[in-house]
């Protein structure tokens, strides 16, 4: 299950310390390992010293939470983030918003958007200003009738049974589908959830004339988090995010996780 190793990209800014908040949170549930990572450029040796001044108000932050601390060089946040989930054998990234973006929503900034679309692990965006509960309320899948999404199903409904959370699909109906095909959808993914794990999965299809509207016609619960499956573009074992995706993430109110492909 996602966050036996979760690593957060921290900096000293708001984002960083809920993405922080958020990566402990999560694996204060699961029992999983935390590392904290900050990513400074190389040839800066002022901004290496930075990003160990930034891990130690980390460390004050989470206080006696086990976590380990790196600061690593690399010419990009996100790239660095990268490489190290592949190199430590992490299965979750989690970063925050960027600066300046509305209170209760996503801002991609530019780490979250290199990992968006290169990560060979799962990624978790925080909201701005997001401040996580003691215990997840429930999970989310977006559903869409295709490979990807299907296997996730699969893989979203053992985390939700592990969790002891409810599990709900949920798909778009932008007034471009016709309605009656993608519930008949909905029930066979429901169906998958069922006799792969026991689970019984709410299905609920959210109306709007845009994903912005739909988003905001639906409940969404304290402690929900939103799971995105990648597109069918993405390379093996990559995350990429597509154009609804990437809506639905920038009107999320909750925290988004994406699957790279080819998750198990």
């Amino acid at each position: 299950m996602i966050g036996e190793h979760v690593i957060v990209g921290y900096t000293g800014e708001p984002g960083g310390r809920e993405a922080l908040a958020l990566g402990a949170a999560i694996t204060r549930v699961t029992g999983g390992e935390l590392t904290v990572a900050t990513i400074y450029p190389p040839g800066s040796p002022g901004l290496a010293v930075e990003a160990q001044a930034n891990l130690a108000h980390a460390a004050e932050e989470l206080g006696d939470a086990p976590a380990g601390y790196l600061a690593y060089e690399s010419r990009g946040s996100g790239r660095g983030l990268a490489v190290l989930a592949s190199r430590m054998r992490a299965d979750l990234v989690v970063v925050g918003s960027a600066g300046g973006g509305q209170h209760g929503r996503i801002a991609v900034g530019t780490t979250a958007d290199h990992l968006l679309h290169l990560s060979p692990e799962a990624v978790m965006v925080a909201p701005a200003q997001y401040a996580p509960p003691e215990e997840p309320g429930r999970l989310t899948l977006a559903y869409v009738h295709r490979p990807q999404c299907d296997a996730a199903v699969e893989r979203v409904a053992q985390a939700a049974l592990r969790l002891g959370v409810p599990l709900r699909l949920i798909t778009f109906d932008l007034r471009t589908e016709d309605q009656s095909r993608l519930r008949d959808d909905l029930a066979l993914a429901v169906r998958l959830a069922w006799e792969s794990t026991g689970i019984e999965a709410e299905a609920e299809v959210a109306e709007g004339h845009d994903v912005a509207a739909a988003m905001a016609g639906v409940e969404w619960l304290p402690g929900e988090l939103l799971v995105c499956a990648a597109s069918e573009d993405a390379q093996p074992h990559r995350v990429f995010l597509g154009e609804l995706a990437m809506k639905m993430l920038r009107a999320s109110p909750c925290p988004v996780t994406v699957l790279p492909r080819g998750f198990s």
